[in-house]
């Protein structure tokens, strides 16, 4: 049974930094491509960042816009976690905090955690 269990929310000032961690089981991690959601009140989950399964090459990383530059997302396959790095962070990125699995071969997330809650207060 995998089981994604997050940690490390909580609440940060305005340019502040916080990281995510993601503990995966019931899975062979490394695998497998994880994702970053988040969802802010009122509004819909949205996309974060992924990164991709280790290959010969690594693992590559991708995110939305408006985080680039301010957010890492970096995996340690020997501990099956995930992490999402984030700094100079901003009220707007005020949200619970997801992270998801993709197992299958629709190409959707289709395992995901509990979630984490961010609250960035100017």
């Amino acid at each position: 049974q995998v089981q994604l269990v997050e940690s490390g929310g909580g609440l940060v000032q305005v340019g502040g930094s916080l990281r995510l961690s993601c503990a995966a089981s019931g899975l062979t991690f490394s695998n497998y491509v994880m994702g970053w959601f988040r969802q802010a009140p009122g509004k819909e989950r949205e996309f974060v960042g992924t990164i991709t399964s280790f290959g010969l090459r690594g693992s590559s990383t991708y995110y939305k816009d408006s985080v680039k530059g301010r957010f890492t997302i970096s995996r340690d396959n020997a501990k099956n976690m995930v992490y999402l790095q984030m700094n100079s962070l901003k009220p707007e990125d005020t949200a619970v905090y997801y992270c998801a699995v993709r197992t299958g071969d629709t190409g959707e997330f289709d395992h995901w955690g509990q979630g984490t809650q961010v609250t960035v207060s100017s």
